[in-house]
């Protein structure tokens, strides 16, 4: 970053990197604002942007910051980053039927991704739709047999708030993830 400073992408890359490893949101939030000071058009860094603020549960800014990216790059390598988030904003938000729609967008397009599986899972639970939370989390077990509610937080991101994990656990609990 010290090296970067006055280059948005390297900083977008260390801003996500900041926030999954060592989970400091704030400062990661601090690094992406730079990164998108530095170059509005940065669709990597709107996405990045995204995720940060699904991860500090502001759902209805992480929307807008993931769509900016979508827009930008509508066939870029984030656009399954950026739906898959924009999914898990809308989740957190209690928009279960948006969530549906964008986590539908992102297993359509990709399949055998876990977090696209999950979140599919947890967001049909909660809208009422079990038939479909029972296929991802089929799907998901094929994908990624040894993952359990017991063990779920080992894939999860940074998230902030305490409730975002709840709701998302109460998801794939409903949904038939086995707990252990």
């Amino acid at each position: 970053m010290q090296l970067a400073k006055d280059d948005a992408l390297p900083l977008a890359w260390a801003a996500f990197a900041l926030a999954l490893v060592v989970e400091a949101l704030d400062e990661a939030t601090l690094v992406i604002d730079r990164a998108l000071e530095l170059s509005h058009n940065l669709a990597i860094g709107w996405a990045a942007s995204g995720w940060l603020r699904v991860w500090r549960g502001e759902p209805d800014v992480a929307i807008e910051h993931l769509a900016r990216a979508m827009r930008l790059s509508p066939l870029g390598p984030m656009m399954g980053e950026a739906q898959s988030a924009t999914a898990h904003a809308h989740f957190f938000a209690g928009r279960f039927e948006e969530a549906c729609f964008w986590a539908g967008r992102t297993t359509l397009e990709n399949p055998n991704v876990p977090g696209g599986l999950r979140i599919l899972a947890a967001s049909s639970a909660l809208a009422g739709h079990t038939g479909q939370a029972e296929a991802a989390v089929t799907r998901l077990l094929q994908v990624d047999p040894t993952r359990r509610i017991s063990n779920l937080r080992d894939v999860l991101g940074p998230y902030r708030r305490s409730k975002d994990l709840a709701k998302y656990t109460l998801g794939l609990r409903k949904a038939g993830l086995p707990i252990t």
